[in-house]
């Protein structure tokens, strides 16, 4: 039994006695727990950690990367360069398409970059002036020379139109004929000019006529006539209105803006009262556009005779028989003297003709006509009606139930009392301006507004629009975070978990520990560093009533050193007792 109990304890004091008294070989725990590893689970370990790491990593660079969209494309070489160098002073980072057609930018400052670059002007397009002819070459003929002077005239004319605002794009066309030394002979200049509007922009007709203008000044001995403006839909915008054709587009333009201002005053006067987006209103004007003249000639009636303006007078007189220059009569000195002046007066009877002579020489007859013209009096009025005025204003407008709350809190609408509505029409006929001879209506309706639901998409969720468009954002990062947990709990937790140190068996019904128990457990280390453990030995002298010292046998020694180092190193007290049992069971199979 002695025999027995001296086997274990030389290799219990033998093997680590080393490390026990020096200290000075150690190992880290991570070095431990990988010599735990076989070799084909360190592999299993390495490859998941780095695969996890890839993942993490090409994720990040995924969440960082710059979505690029198309600035402009189809630029020419100096359109390009001048884009490129702006983006370059910008510090804005870009990148050209495959094909090099193409400039690309960071896609969340597209619109941001568009608007500074059209604020400079940029893009130019491929529109050439007489730049053209600075690049004359040796040899040209006439014709050459005069077709490169047509182009940059052509190319200057649109530039000119294209800065005006309401203008996107245009082309200029010019047709100059060859003049000869006949006069007669020659033929007038022509333009045709074709604009492309920008959405929602209209020209008027000051700026059609500004345009007509700017081709017909910039060509010698062209009539404004001569140049035709046309739209991108064909439309001819140059014309002059046909006769009977209604109103232009002026006078219609001008007509909804008087219905827009009326509106906007009705609107402005009962939103504070039934409050926002509780009313509408719809003017409709009636507007006179003829020009009417009118002139009108009155005469008052005529004057007494002694207030009468005289215009002519014209006075005949007719005599027969003696001649007024002839004696007549008695010879004498009377007789010898001519007649003298008749003196009728103006206004009132004429009197009887009286000769200065004697009648007694023989008989006469005389006639006198007088004609007198007076002025008459007489008023000329010439009457212009002037254009645009308002023949009759109709108002119509529609106001929503006032909101109420019930008896129990909830939310209900109720109609407008008649009162309330009387009201709300004399307001709104103060405001347009109401005049019953013109015959303008006014018209209030009190009515629940319709609320518009958006309709709501029935189709299944997987085959919404929105579903599709969210899964193709999100198929990415769940993706990589799928890969991303099949590596970890397939590769990397698997390791980590072999590298644990060995747990417990749990105690046996008796009390003691179960076979391969850890360090801190009972089993054989238990019994070997417990003071009251039962080992197979020789029976001590029995002492009396006199203490005798005695020294401590051979193996006590050993046992205490055993027990002294199972208390400082438990683990390579631990390790020895597990290789002396893997040892017994290998010697008894």
């Amino acid at each position: 039994m002695s025999a027995v109990a001296e086997v274990p304890a030389g290799p219990l004091v033998a093997a680590p006695a080393e490390p026990a008294a020096g200290g000075a070989v150690a190992t880290s725990p991570l070095a431990e727990r990988l010599a735990r590893l076989d070799r084909a689970q360190r592999i299993r370990l390495g490859l998941g950690i780095g695969l996890l790491l890839l993942v993490i990593v090409i994720g990040f660079m995924m969440g960082n990367r710059t979505e690029y969209r198309t600035l402009y494309n189809g630029l020419t070489d100096k359109d390009g360069g001048a884009i490129v160098a702006q983006l370059t002073q910008m510090n804005v980072p870009y990148k050209y398409s495959e094909s090099g057609g193409s400039i690309l930018v960071p896609g969340d400052r597209v619109h941001d970059v568009r608007l500074r670059l059209a604020s400079l002007g940029l893009p130019k397009g491929s529109v050439t002036g007489f730049e053209l002819m600075e690049s004359n070459r040796f040899g040209m003929t006439q014709f050459q020379e005069r077709l490169t002077f047509q182009r940059g005239l052509e190319g200057e004319l649109t530039r000119s139109i294209q800065s005006i605002a309401s203008v996107e794009t245009a082309r200029v066309h010019l047709a100059l004929p060859n003049q000869n030394g006949f006069f007669r002979e020659q033929q007038k200049p022509s333009a045709s000019v074709l604009v492309t509007l920008r959405a929602g922009r209209t020209l008027d007709r000051a700026q059609l006529a500004g345009i007509v203008h700017l081709v017909a000044s910039s060509v010698p001995e062209m009539n404004p006539t001569a140049v035709s403006v046309l739209d991108d839909t064909g439309k001819l915008l140059s014309g002059a209105p046909e006769s009977g054709s209604g109103v232009d587009a002026q006078q219609l333009q001008y007509v909804s803006l008087i219905e827009q201002q009326y509106t906007r005053r009705i609107m402005d006067i009962l939103e504070p009262v039934v409050g926002r987006n509780n009313v509408k209103a719809q003017v409709t004007a009636e507007v006179d556009f003829s020009q009417t003249e009118q002139t009108s000639e009155q005469h008052r009636p005529n004057l007494a005779a002694d207030a009468s303006a005289v215009r002519s007078q014209q006075v005949v007189e007719t005599t027969t028989g003696p001649q007024p220059g002839q004696p007549s009569g008695v010879p004498g000195a009377v007789s010898n003297q001519p007649p003298q002046q008749a003196a009728a007066p103006i206004n009132g009877q004429v009197p009887p003709l009286q000769a200065s002579g004697g009648t007694q020489g023989g008989p006469s007859n005389s006639k006198r006509e007088s004609i007198t013209n007076y002025e008459v009096d007489k008023t000329v009025r010439v009457v212009r009606g002037g254009s645009g005025n308002i023949k009759r204003l109709s108002a119509a407008v529609v106001v929503n139930h006032q909101t109420a709350t019930d008896e129990k809190g909830a939310p209900t609408t109720r109609a407008l009392s008649a009162e309330q509505i009387s009201q709300m029409t004399a307001l709104v006929r103060e405001t347009i301006g109401f005049s019953q001879d013109r015959g303008d209506s006014v018209n209030i309706m009190n009515a629940a507004f319709v609320q518009t639901v958006e309709p709501t998409d029935t189709r299944p969720i997987w085959q919404q629009v929105a579903t599709a468009e969210n899964l193709r954002s999100f198929a990415w990062p769940i993706g990589m975070l799928l890969l991303a947990l099949i590596v970890l709990f397939g590769l990397v937790r698997p390791g980590f978990k072999a590298m644990q140190p060995p747990k417990p068996e749990p105690a046996l019904a008796d009390g003691t520990a179960g076979p391969g128990a850890g360090p801190d457990g009972g089993g054989q280390l238990d019994a070997l560093v417990a003071d009251d453990a039962e080992r197979p030995a020789l029976g001590g002298p029995a002492l009396g009533g006199d203490a005798v010292d005695l020294q401590p046998t051979d193996h006590q020694v050993r046992l205490e050193a055993a027990r002294k180092l199972a208390l400082e190193n438990p683990i390579a007290v631990a390790n020895i007792v597990k290789d002396w049992i893997n040892g017994e069971a290998s010697g008894s199979s």
